[in-house]
């Protein structure tokens, strides 16, 4: 699997209000205005699968015991929280994102579940993180990368924190290439998702932006080569659910 399905564009490119602002800031607005709507539509959208994505990954970096954890891009830290459930009491999670509100609604989140004493959730740039070099032993990223203002460089700052040796885990959505299950989910994202989106988010552009930034980001073996080219090695793509996900694994 390697490709844009969508041709074309470079996911970079692809704006969520095409007003001419800097790309981050975009995206930032974007989270703000869908925070309160985000998690319904995420488990609408996906039936729930979006789950055992999650779960999935953690499974593949559970063996190697992190301790230190950034989740990049953590939303409304859906991952966050299943790690430590997952990985706890060893592993110690800061989540970081853009968006205010989006933070607003994981914090809210964290303290119901009770661990607000093991993630810590910060307003950061992933272009621009808060962290040493080497500090972290894993960083993952769900659902995410495809927002990065320069996603090449959003690979080399996250390899800058990340201990040699460590890991990166990041899951993304992807286009299935069958004929069938191809069209079907043409039809899904680019008709029902964004008449959903717009009826429930009240955003007209939000989830018109997620299927194109989906068919632009690099997928499979690109997106494997991108990382190798960015600081990572042994990159490697497991697809998941007919390709509609893809969980990317490397190390340092």
């Amino acid at each position: 699997m390697s490709g844009k399905p969508g041709g074309g564009r470079e996911v970079e490119h692809i704006d969520p209000y095409r007003d001419g602002r800097a790309k981050g800031a975009q995206v930032r607005d974007m989270f703000d205005n869908i925070a309160p709507a985000y998690d319904f539509m995420n488990r609408a959208m996906t039936l729930g699968i979006d789950r055992l994505w999650r779960r999935k990954a953690i499974r593949l970096i559970a063996p190697e015991k992190p301790r230190r954890i950034l989740d990049v891009a953590t939303g409304t830290a859906d991952l966050a929280i299943e790690m430590w459930r997952r990985l706890r009491p060893e592993a110690g999670i800061t989540g970081i994102d853009l968006s205010d509100g989006m933070l607003e609604v994981g914090r809210r989140k964290v303290a119901a579940a009770g661990a607000a004493d093991d993630i810590i959730l910060l307003r950061a740039d992933c272009l621009d993180l808060p962290f040493a070099d080497g500090e972290m032993d894993c960083v993952t990223a769900a659902f995410g990368v495809r927002n990065f203002a320069d996603l090449a460089a959003g690979y080399r700052e996250m390899a800058r924190v990340t201990r040699k040796g460590g890991t990166l885990c990041v899951i993304e959505l992807s286009t299935p290439r069958g004929s069938v299950t191809g069209s079907l989910y043409r039809l899904y994202t680019r008709t029902l998702i964004p008449a959903a989106g717009r009826l429930i988010s009240h955003d007209t552009r939000a989830y018109s932006y997620l299927p194109e930034s989906i068919a632009a980001v690099p997928q499979g073996d690109e997106m494997c080569q991108l990382m190798e080219a960015n600081g990572w090695r042994d990159a490697r793509a497991i697809p998941l659910t007919f390709g509609v996900c893809t969980i990317y694994l490397s190390r340092k």
